[in-house]
């Protein structure tokens, strides 16, 4: 099929990332419940972003994507600064190969209105047939304009057979032929998504909710250390490009512009790979357990020290920063710990959210039932039942459930 190389000027730097409803699935926090319309659903991922995860890999290994096949799925590449990143910088990074792919308009929520691009109705392979129902892949391999550089202005793009789907065959066939897959994909099928990498034993870099670090798909992976965070710091949030009309929730306090641009910022935001970089092997500066009892700024622990969990063999740990450098055996921490995990310091033994945690660590199947009895008789909410894997402890004599926890103990012992 003809292909027509992509001149710069049509193009606008921006990738969607959609967190919300249908399509992209849904975030649940107080801003992203605010969208009421598709176009409150549109967030476009900032090239800086991008730039400052990428670069903490190429500071680790230079070579890092060199001579390598990249697939960007999930994206549209007409707007994306995802593709614009990579195509502006293929020589710099030494790629072999950029392949781009974007879902067909029919696919995404009916209510955006979507119509094509002036760069695509003047290109000699416009279809009208096709236009609606076929996704577009976007390839940089060659110097198409004579230059001497490759770069944007030598992308190809032609139609898709299928609608762009990245679990069609087509796509398939691309994931199999690629070294290294970036984007953020559909949240709805994050799940999904990460097996359909995995299976293909493919390095990574996806976007993804912080929530995510336990699924039944994912934490096995970061347990087994073939999966971690990326270098950006997840509990400062993220700040997204927002299509005009967004509409702020009325709790929505932080930034709204940024270089000119609307922007919201959307919390708990992480980036998922198996690419290595330098800051996960930073080990924690940590106090003892009796330094903590004494000095920690956290009222939980200051004059307190640390208590044990009703149905796991392991201490409670609320604060990353309150981790005793000398407890030898397990502790349970929040999600984020794995913001700061470095493999060398710590070993993961498990995760209360769904279960997945090693045997000896627990004291009890589950919550017992005169754990749960207790925790309503003390007004807890919720629907908990004896057997659940959720965490539970006695707090000055309160039954109380534990919101997800990671199991680590030390690899080594410092006194």
């Amino acid at each position: 099929m003809y292909s027509q190389p992509v001149t710069s000027p049509v193009r606008k730097p921006l990738t969607p990332f959609r967190p919300g409803v249908g399509y992209a699935g849904s975030v649940a926090n107080d801003n992203l419940g605010a969208a009421r319309k598709a176009k409150n659903d549109e967030f476009y991922t900032q090239f800086h972003d991008i730039e400052k995860e990428m670069n903490a890999y190429l500071e680790y290994n230079p070579d890092v994507f060199r001579n390598k096949t990249v697939l960007l799925p999930c994206d549209d590449p007409e707007w994306s600064n995802f593709t614009k990143y990579f195509a502006q910088n293929f020589e710099t990074l030494g790629l072999k190969k950029l392949v781009s792919t974007s879902y067909a308009p029919n696919s995404k929520p009916k209510e955006l209105d979507l119509h094509p691009t002036l760069f695509e109705l003047e290109s000699p392979q416009y279809d009208e047939t096709k236009t609606a129902s076929n996704g577009k892949i976007y390839t940089l391999d060659r110097d198409l304009n004579g230059d001497n550089i490759i770069n944007v202005d030598d992308l190809e793009w032609q139609y898709l057979d299928g609608d762009g789907d990245f679990r069609s065959d087509e796509i398939t066939a691309l994931r199999d032929q690629a070294d290294i897959i970036i984007t953020n994909p559909p949240f709805s099928l994050f799940r999904e998504f990460l097996s359909w990498i995995v299976e293909a034993d493919k390095q990574f870099v996806i976007i993804g909710n912080m929530n995510g670090i336990t699924y039944k798909e994912a934490f096995p992976l970061i347990q087994q250390n073939r999966m971690w965070l990326g270098a950006t710091n997840f509990n400062t949030g993220m700040y997204f490009t927002v299509p005009d009309g967004f509409v702020y929730a009325s709790t929505y306090k932080f930034e709204r512009q940024q270089n000119g641009k609307a922007v919201n910022r959307v919390p708990g935001i992480a980036w998922f790979s198996n690419i290595d970089h330098g800051r996960r092997h930073q080990p924690l500066p940590l106090m003892t357990k009796a330094d903590n009892i004494k000095f920690s700024k956290h009222k939980e622990v200051k004059g307190i020290g640390y208590q044990s969990y009703d149905n796991y063999d392991a201490i409670e740990v609320s604060f990353t920063d309150a981790i005793p450098s000398d407890h030898e055996g397990v502790m349970g921490v929040p999600i984020t710990f794995l913001d700061k995990y470095s493999p060398e310091q710590f070993e993961i033994v498990g995760t209360s959210d769904n279960g997945l945690v090693e045997d000896f660590v627990k004291k009890t199947p589950g919550l017992t039932q005169e754990f749960v009895d207790a925790y309503y008789k003390d007004g807890g909410k919720g629907a908990y039942q004896a057997g659940n894997p959720t965490a539970g402890l006695y707090r000055f004599g309160v039954a109380v459930m534990v919101y997800k926890r990671i199991f680590i103990r030390h690899r080594k012992t410092t006194k």
